[in-house]
């Protein structure tokens, strides 16, 4: 056979063989039992199933790969071409970002699920200036406050380290008298240990997966809002995929992202359970707490409003229109 030959046969075997699949690492900043991880972890078995081995997506839990507040940066950058992040940590770039982050705006399922309607498609635009592409979100149980001892009037905390995750949540404490400190939720736990800080405001999730029932002894279940989880990924590295594996990569964001509500509705009430379970108080702040917490909140959305311009402002105008419509 002629050297000719043998080279058309060898094309032919390379061409019939597959390409390397390429390892799609993902970054989270939540425990692997944590639910917005395991959701991840679904997101993830659904996509390699489904892409016929073209890509394959490896979970990195708990803060392993990137740190909470670096997985946003290593997505933009190509470091990673997927990520899981809390966006409203990133406001300081975008106050878009902190749309589900407003305190007592949307303080329910129902109302939070209808501010993400109307606002997704905004912060779907900011992520996308920045060469990212939102492939799915998943909603947290609503946030309350922790503290160490019984809380009546902010009189008493003035002065108490915050832990704070973003800029809302250090504004609260700024509006609350207290010190906020920047705190990733994998550092939680030793923060809480050594003292660094004595309150926080998170989900019961948060309280539940950082054990702080160790620490804290009071859960204040105010319901202020609900936080979203979103998967993200660099939009340039999905392009590069075939159709077909971009379409596999949409429906199974999809699937997570029904699954993620269905699993945040049922967890909320465990969560709490847990709480009580392992000693803490959970109770309902009282009317002077909880005039303070409204005037603040009243603050925020204020100024939330002001900094987004015209479009934070439709945002919220429609969003009233919707809840006092009836529709949830």
């Amino acid at each position: 056979m002629t050297i000719l030959g043998l080279g058309v046969i060898a094309m032919g075997l390379f061409s019939a063989e597959k390409l390397p699949t390429r390892v799609w690492d993902m970054p989270t900043a939540y425990p692997a039992d944590n639910y917005q991880t395991e959701t991840a972890q679904l997101f993830a078995d659904s996509v390699n199933d489904c892409v016929d081995g073209e890509i394959r997506i490896v979970i990195h839990a708990g803060g392993s790969l990137f740190k909470g507040d670096e997985i946003k940066r290593a997505v933009e950058t190509g470091q990673v071409p997927i990520g899981e992040r809390l966006l409203s940590v990133h406001s300081n770039d975008n106050q878009m970002f902190a749309v589900d982050s407003v305190p007592f705006v949307a303080s329910s399922f129902e109302s939070a699920e209808a501010l993400w309607d109307i606002s997704g498609p905004a912060l779907e635009r900011v992520l996308n200036e920045q060469g990212l592409t939102l492939l799915y979100s998943v909603i947290w149980p609503p946030q309350g406050i922790y503290f160490v001892d019984a809380v009546e009037d902010t009189s008493e905390i003035r002065g108490m380290k915050f832990r704070s995750y973003n800029a809302t949540t250090a504004r609260i404490a700024e509006l609350a008298g207290m010190i906020p400190v920047q705190i990733e939720a994998a550092e939680m736990n030793q923060a809480l240990a050594t003292g660094v800080v004595r309150s926080f405001m998170a989900s019961g999730s948060s309280g539940y997966d950082a054990k702080v029932w160790e620490h804290v002894n009071y859960y204040y279940d105010v319901k202020a809002w609900l936080p979203r989880n979103s998967v993200i990924a660099n939009s340039r590295e999905l392009s590069q995929l075939s159709g077909a594996a971009q379409q596999c990569i949409r429906d199974s964001a999809s699937l997570a992202a029904a699954s993620g509500a269905k699993r945040a509705m049922f967890m909320t009430d465990w969560y709490i359970e847990q709480l009580r379970g392992n000693g803490m108080n959970v109770i309902q702040p009282g009317k002077k707490f909880a005039q303070q917490l409204s005037e603040i909140g009243a603050t925020l959305a204020d100024e939330w409003a002001n900094q987004t311009g015209r479009e934070g402002k439709q945002i919220l105008e429609k969003f009233n229109e919707r809840m006092q419509g009836g529709e949830q």
